[in-house]
């Protein structure tokens, strides 16, 4: 059992860290968070906030907000070079683009924000389509280009990684992409849909290149420190289900994602962590097979993603991130402090860091959010 509040002196980040993990006693849970769209920065500015006193990159922790402190090994896992951006069309309501990933877009211009748009892009064009486009692809895609790391990371930052007393992850948010994630990437949602029956050979290649471009690069860095974690990025799932079949993820995911998760941890890397939006519970016994550690968010809007129902179903061998319904942190502090109340039973066991399941929405208000932050720290605390 965690116990929250049962260690009577402050522990360290990576101790904490480790402490809910491993269901051991602690001094209180992590505080992690993720971030905000653009659009609730302007909300919270308009409602007294000096946006200036916050730097807003909350994965790593925002210290006037009481997070936890992590570090990510900025190694850079994506195409290099990129494809130049080129604007295909532009008028004085949207503008249709190449991105540097290939990726053809028409985007909206009203509603942005900050980086963000209120608005998804529409898709209307991707890379890759057959074999060919792929091999054509994978020249931008070598794992020994020195771009992926940075200038003199040994002399200058491996020495602080070894000695840290905060979590090490490897790579940043949405750097570690996965199986599914890529492929889509390349080949969008459609596309990805057909080729796995379509094209199989062709996916088979796409899994196995995966597998082995990310385990090269990462290879420099593994061979030198262990991070406590790594978080692979998949976003396979929509609200009431994967966007691929169990049958679909073990023909042609399955093996070469335990190849991976196999390839972390024999270099000592602690946890292996999935992030995927939506319901990905029909998954999970495969991730889990494969030596998946945790999930995150448990988008709390998606079927099956009640952390207390998963915990149910799957015990203390899944760890479990996330889970807080933003929906209810618009309401008011009533129905907020009764959200919180329900996570109790698994702040009590361990194994749980609660945050909001996603990025937090502009329908919350900077009176609200500040008040979760102060009962989400008596949670963790143990003291709600």
């Amino acid at each position: 059992m965690s116990e929250p509040g049962s260690i009577d002196h402050p522990m360290t980040p990576r101790e904490r860290f480790l402490a809910v993990m491993e269901y051991q006693p602690l001094d209180r849970l992590p505080n992690h968070e993720v971030g905000v769209w653009g659009q609730t920065m302007d909300r919270w500015q308009q409602e007294g906030m000096d946006i200036y006193s916050l730097h807003w990159d909350w994965f790593t922790g925002e210290e006037s907000l009481g997070m936890d402190p992590r570090e990510y090994i900025p190694v850079n896992f994506s195409m290099l070079p990129g494809f130049e951006e080129e604007v295909l069309e532009q008028t004085d309501r949207y503008v249709i683009k190449r991105q540097w990933n290939g990726i053809v877009t028409k985007a909206l211009l009203e509603g942005t924000a900050h980086g963000t748009r209120a608005s998804m892009d529409e898709y209307m064009d991707f890379p890759v389509k057959n074999r060919d486009d792929f091999h054509a692809l994978k020249k931008r895609f070598v794992a020994a280009h020195q771009g992926r790391y940075p200038p003199q990371w040994e002399t200058l930052m491996l020495p602080g990684w070894k000695n840290r007393q905060h979590p090490l992850i490897l790579g940043r948010n949405c750097s570690t992409l996965g199986f599914y994630w890529r492929a889509r990437e390349w080949m969008g949602t459609e596309g990805v849909s057909f080729a796995w029956y379509d094209q199989p050979d062709l996916m088979h290649e796409m899994m196995e290149f995966i597998a082995d471009f990310t385990i090269e690069v990462s290879r420099p860095i593994i061979e030198k420190v262990a991070p406590d974690y790594i978080f692979l990025n998949e976003d396979m799932a929509m609200k009431t289900g994967p966007l691929l079949s169990p049958r679909t993820y073990r023909t042609f995911i399955y093996p070469h994602m335990r190849r991976l998760v196999d390839f972390y941890k024999s270099h000592g890397v602690g946890y292996f962590v999935v992030d995927t939006d939506g319901n990905s519970e029909p998954l999970i016994p495969q991730l889990m097979e494969a030596g998946v550690d945790a999930i995150w968010p448990m988008e709390r809007a998606a079927d099956s993603q009640n952390p207390l129902f998963l915990r149910k179903k799957y015990g203390r061998q899944l760890r479990l991130w996330g889970g807080v319904d933003k929906r209810e942190l618009s309401k008011d502090k009533q129905a907020i402090d009764d959200h919180l109340r329900t996570l109790l039973p698994l702040i009590e066991v361990g194994g749980f860091i609660p945050t909001i399941d996603h990025t937090v929405p502009p329908d919350i208000s900077l009176e609200n959010f500040t008040y979760y932050m102060k009962r989400k720290m008596d949670l963790l605390c143990g003291r709600f």
